[in-house]
């Protein structure tokens, strides 16, 4: 195990109570916290009916599923059977909880998203939201996602854009370089032990790579924060650089047989 694989399966250890409370701060009492599925509608971009018209009795897994809320909700639309993987056991206990709370049956598994506990060609869709940005070796990832999935599969994976991630949100000034310098620490609590540990990728990095493991790229969606699409700038005390520049960056992508 890496040192970098280390320090943030530590602080995710750390984190995953705080984390969790924060995800479900809005749930009021008696209701089911959010557990969004990749594959609703509602979602950034929407259905890809071209790529999975339903996932409704089709074998799903969720890689690096922390408190597994992609895992339920798409246990939830009728994906049969479903998987959530993480290196988190502070996570995983949050996941299986989720899961009891909705009455899904999804399972989860401790493991590494570069060496999968899991069987090839196992299942028809798979996904991964904000987590192999902390991955450092990404095409050992990617390789293991393409293993799993039968061919044809539908990989749908979503990372913090590297644009939004270069910004400084008070300055407004892009403070770091697009293209990335090797590892970034972010301190996510000065009471933590752990630090974050992420690897900056520009967005054509990110489509070789999938490319390179045997993906072929389908739909890219870059999309704003959920905040930002709900108001107006004027109504809002956020920075106003964050209406300029989108959150995060999804892939739909197709596994197919290397040549």
């Amino acid at each position: 195990m890496t040192d970098h694989r280390r320090e943030n399966q530590r602080l995710w250890n750390e984190w995953s109570d705080d984390f969790q409370a924060l995800w479900t701060a809005d749930t009021d009492e008696g209701e089911l916290p959010p557990a969004p599925s990749p594959f609703d509608p509602e979602l950034p971009g929407g259905r890809q009916p071209a790529l999975v018209r339903s996932v409704e009795g089709k074998a799903y897994a969720e890689l690096g599923c922390g408190g597994g809320q992609g895992s339920v909700g798409t246990a939830e639309l009728g994906a049969e059977p479903v998987v959530g993987v993480d290196f988190s056991g502070e996570q995983l206990a949050h996941a299986r909880r989720l899961g009891d709370r909705y009455g899904v049956d999804a399972q989860f598994c401790k493991g590494d998203v570069t060496d999968l506990p899991l069987a090839d060609d196992r299942f028809d869709v798979a996904s991964s939201e904000a987590a192999f940005q902390m991955v450092e070796d990404l095409d050992a990832a990617l390789a293991e996602t393409h293993r799993i999935l039968r061919d044809g599969g539908v990989f749908v994976l979503s990372v913090p854009h590297p644009l939004n991630e270069s910004l400084d949100a008070e300055t407004g000034r892009i403070e770091r370089s697009y293209f990335g310098d090797g590892p970034r620490t972010i301190t996510i609590d000065d009471s933590y032990e752990s630090e974050l540990v992420v690897f900056d990728r520009t967005v054509a990095e990110l489509h070789d790579a999938l490319v390179d493991a045997g993906f072929e790229v389908r739909r890219l969606v870059e999309h704003q924060r959920h905040e930002v699409e709900q108001h107006d700038p004027d109504d809002s005390d956020l920075p106003d650089v964050l209406w300029k520049v989108p959150q995060s960056v999804r892939f739909w992508a197709v596994a197919g047989g290397y040549e």
